[in-house]
């Protein structure tokens, strides 16, 4: 089975007024499709994809399609709040040509196990033909999987694997004790690349690596050699990353300014980076560019 894969989680480019940048976002893209990394993960967290509307993902899906699926995988993000919506986000991202699709658990209502699974079997049953990855985000969804649930889903028509944000690594090997052997599982926590495989993960989906890749793509070498100095090398070279990007989007869209890629701004609410903050993201984007 693979193991320690980067897909990228795809920021999306706005401009200062807060409208969709399309060329920006592209920029975007084409930069992440020179990463070297394995795959991408669109329209997710990363992508604000709540402060979407349906016609901005239609704009963005088609062009993370164009620009990115022939340089590697293209998973696409088309949880929602609702059954409603997500059957339509499927049937979008079906005609965009996605091959693979992630659905997060509905959120800010609070869901039974028996309405997650009505949900996630109503969902994965409209997406034959694609492959669809539970996702799991307590922490913004309000709901979790169960182990129990996990095992229930992982037999679902379709459903190939799960990305697991802001968990624990022992949670990752809880899902890994009750799936199939083939199931494939990422963590969506960057610093874990390498440690997450040791708990049964063939990766991470990772929205720093989106503008600093070359500091994952090291670790991944780096345990591919089997070095422990090398190891313990780059996975400083991560956390270093890790540290000054912090996940933010606010904070992605100042590396891209400095990277010469138009990022543009966020539109949700995401503070400015402080003057600080912009010095340390300096300092890392000279470093590790």
């Amino acid at each position: 089975m693979r193991s320690r894969e980067i897909l990228t989680a795809v920021p999306v480019a706005f401009h200062e007024n807060g409208d969709l940048d399309l060329d920006g976002s592209r920029e975007i893209l084409r930069f992440v499709a020179a990463s070297g990394n394995e795959g991408a993960f669109v329209l997710g967290t990363t992508g604000e994809f709540p402060s979407l509307s349906f016609e901005e993902r239609t704009a963005l899906v088609t062009a993370s399609i164009e620009e990115l699926s022939p340089h590697m995988r293209v998973v696409v993000h088309v949880g929602a709040a609702s059954t409603h919506e997500a059957l339509r986000l499927v049937a979008q991202a079906r005609e965009a040509g996605a091959k693979e699709i992630a659905v997060l658990t509905p959120y800010y209502l609070k869901a039974t196990d028996q309405a997650l699974l009505d949900y996630f079997t109503a969902v994965t049953n409209a997406a034959d033909g694609l492959d669809v990855f539970i996702y799991v985000f307590r922490a913004v969804s309000g709901n979790f999987i169960s182990n129990e649930l996990m095992a229930t889903l992982a037999a679902l028509p379709n459903v190939v694997g799960a990305k697991v944000s802001d968990e624990p690594l022992e949670q990752i090997r809880a899902y890994r004790d009750v799936v199939p052997e083939g199931f494939l599982i990422y963590t969506g926590s960057d610093r874990d690349l390498g440690r997450a495989a040791d708990y049964g993960a063939q990766g991470v989906i990772s929205g720093v690596s989106s503008v600093l890749p070359k500091p994952f793509r090291a670790l991944a070498a780096a345990h591919d050699s089997g070095d422990a100095a090398e190891i313990e090398n780059a996975q400083r070279g991560v956390d270093e990353v890790v540290d000054a990007i912090a996940g933010n989007m606010g904070r992605m869209k100042a590396a891209y300014s400095l990277l010469g890629v138009r990022g543009g701004t966020t539109r949700m609410a995401i503070e400015a980076p402080s003057a600080e903050a912009l010095a340390e993201i300096e300092r890392v984007v000279a470093l590790y560019r």
